[in-house]
């Protein structure tokens, strides 16, 4: 993807068509947004797979690895498909980041919110179908959207909302230096000293927003990564536990079927069977 932002819909006749070429587990360079009106998705990302029912929302943010099967159910499919570089909304994208964590998919109970999203899409498609679109009014649209999205979310957690909006601005720059800094062998205080704040405080953000501290996030932005590249390069367990700061082989495994609940090799072999049908 070259452009800025791209929409499509995925209707019965795509959805078949995608299912006669079924797409592979692969990751992408650009954040990607989908919205199910009617059907479901059969969708494996963060290494699981589930099935999920109209209406909802998932983001994949870029890099993660994943394969989605659109399956058309008595209502049909109906899909808009929203794909965006992370530069398009920039501060949006961050706080995607916080609220997708660990979970890409919301689905929705209020009608009038998933409504609101329709609209919205509808807007964009007409924008962008014009000879010249405005992609500043495209750009205003897209947060719009994320920002119904999150008036959802809200609705059906308030406790969490009220934890997320208060700390935000904290977390977004923790992610920020973690996303430089997670292959390197640094610990909470380095992070704590860079955010100008006691490790225990950095803590308790973490604690609030993801039910973590602030080594297990680092520990799971690691083995993330690890799962990448056993997936998509040839690289040995050695080298990549390296790549990642684990000097030591045998810890690195140990590490990796604590949190895994497999060894690196299992979960190589698991997956290149899974992506080879």
């Amino acid at each position: 993807m070259e452009s800025l932002f791209s929409i499509l819909k995925i209707d019965n006749a795509e959805a078949n068509r995608i299912n006669s070429n079924p797409n592979k587990l692969h990751t992408h360079h650009y954040e990607e947004l989908i919205i199910g009106n009617k059907g479901k998705i059969q969708h494996y990302i963060d290494f699981k797979t589930e099935v999920y029912e109209s209406p909802f929302v998932s983001f994949v943010t870029k890099g993660k690895t994943h394969q989605i099967t659109p399956i058309v159910d008595k209502d049909g499919c109906d899909f808009w498909v929203m794909r965006f570089q992370s530069e398009f909304i920039p501060e949006t994208t961050f706080q995607l980041y916080q609220y997708y964590h660990d979970q890409a998919h919301l689905s929705f109970t209020h009608e009038r919110n998933f409504e609101r999203l329709l609209v919205l899409s509808n807007f964009i498609k007409e924008e962008m179908e014009q000879d010249a679109p405005n992609m500043a009014i495209v750009r205003e649209l897209l947060v719009t959207i994320f920002i119904s999205i999150e008036a959802e979310r809200k609705s059906q957690n308030p406790q969490q909302a009220d934890l997320l909006c208060n700390q935000d601005t904290t977390f977004q720059h923790l992610l920020a230096i973690l996303e430089e800094n997670f292959r390197r062998p640094v610990g909470v205080n380095y992070y704590a000293e860079k955010l100008f704040m006691s490790a225990r405080n950095l803590n308790k953000i973490t604690q609030n927003i993801l039910n973590q501290s602030v080594s297990e996030l680092i520990e799971t932005r690691k083995l993330t990564e690890a799962k990448n590249l056993l997936l998509t390069s040839n690289k040995t367990i050695s080298e990549i536990g390296f790549e990642l700061g684990y000097t030591d082989k045998a810890y690195f495994t140990h590490v990796f079927k604590k949190k895994s609940g497999m060894t690196p090799s299992e979960f190589r072999e698991e997956i290149n069977h899974l992506a080879s049908k």
